[in-house]
């Protein structure tokens, strides 16, 4: 007897991708529609949340549209609708989940909030159909960075967790610093394919003795900068595809090491890959190689996969309709939400 369909339309809105998709059973992506703020952004050099919010609310009601068109489904045939609702940028956070509820009311239909973290996490379950917990993740995007035990689904262990800045804000810094622009992480992954030695300059790799798990990337971009103050006041020439190469080696080792570590000391032979970073092609190469050396098995989604988008919201949102989740009309957006909190 085949297993009965959940259909669920999810909608994501937590930075400046105003997404929207529908997803059938947790795997099956029917449609899946992205509306990117990045050329809106790119003058600014970062995210404005006012400026993210208002686009949001621009662009929300077409984006679900042709989510829905695309799918061929009508909000009739869902079985749910699903929203981030932290963390995030609050303003950004709150027109997703207001349109949620909204719709939600409307068409009489269960509301389900959705951890984005556990998003990302989930957006694995659609890559690789084969995948199911227990099995080790690394989580690494602008806003997070930590290694997590996936126990069950939407259950999580966190054994470790940067200390300071995330390795995608730190991208995203360097970047700038070295004036490549926004968003920093695919233009140092871009320019670094092709130029540039990542052993041209030793930056150091943070060593924290009482939580060998946790990460920290403020002294590697400290580094940079001060590698760049430095030849400015001798007038040296900086080799821009050299820096940004050695710095990205820096914070690729750092997460392939401690991620090796984990998965193997908590006797996993499975290591997941989630958020933005973990679409930079070096980590993905660095990974693969450690990944093999060691006999683990490495899983990871395409690229419009690891960045946000409304499917893994909708992956996600499954498993928790299965275990009874539902929200009600109170639903808030909380900009601060931690990994496993309901």
């Amino acid at each position: 007897m085949s297993e009965e369909k959940v259909t669920i339309l999810a909608i994501e809105s937590s930075c400046d991708e105003t997404a929207a998709a529908v997803v059938e059973n947790g795997r099956n992506v029917l449609s899946s529609v992205i509306s990117t703020q990045i050329a809106l952004h790119k003058e600014y050099g970062g995210v404005v949340p006012e400026i993210a919010s208002r686009k949001h609310i621009e662009k929300i009601t077409s984006v679900v549209r042709e989510a829905l068109a695309m799918s061929g489904k009508e909000i009739s045939e869902c079985d749910a609708i699903a929203v981030t609702y932290g963390p995030g940028l609050v303003g950004s956070l709150l027109v997703g989940v207001a349109f949620a509820k909204s719709m939600a009311f409307a068409a009489s239909k269960p509301l389900i909030g959705v951890h984005h973290i556990e998003g990302h996490i989930a957006a694995n379950f659609i890559a690789h159909q084969e995948l199911a917990p227990p099995f080790c993740c690394l989580v690494v995007s602008g806003g997070h960075t930590h290694l997590v035990v996936v126990k069950d689904y939407g259950e999580y262990e966190i054994l470790g967790r940067t200390r300071d800045d995330a390795a995608g804000e730190a991208f995203d810094k360097v970047a700038r610093a070295i004036g490549l622009g926004y968003p920093g992480g695919p233009k140092i992954d871009k320019l670094t394919r092709t130029e540039g030695n990542p052993l041209a300059i030793p930056f150091p790799q943070a060593k924290i003795e009482d939580a060998p798990y946790d990460f920290s990337f403020s002294g590697i971009k400290s580094a940079v900068l001060n590698y760049l103050n430095h030849a400015q006041m001798t007038g040296e020439e900086v080799n821009r595809a050299d820096l940004a190469a050695s710095f990205q080696h820096a914070v690729v080792s750092a997460l392939v090491s401690k991620a090796i570590l984990a998965t193997k000391e908590h006797g996993f032979k499975t290591l997941a890959m989630a958020g933005g970073v973990a679409a930079n092609s070096y980590l993905r190469a660095q990974m693969d190689a450690a990944c093999k050396k060691e006999g683990i098995s490495l899983y990871y989604p395409e690229p419009i996969l690891c960045t946000d988008n409304a499917a893994m919201i909708g992956a996600a949102a499954y498993y928790e309709y299965k275990k009874g989740v539902r929200h009600g009309l109170d639903l808030n957006a909380m900009p601060n939400l931690k990994l496993g909190e309901r």
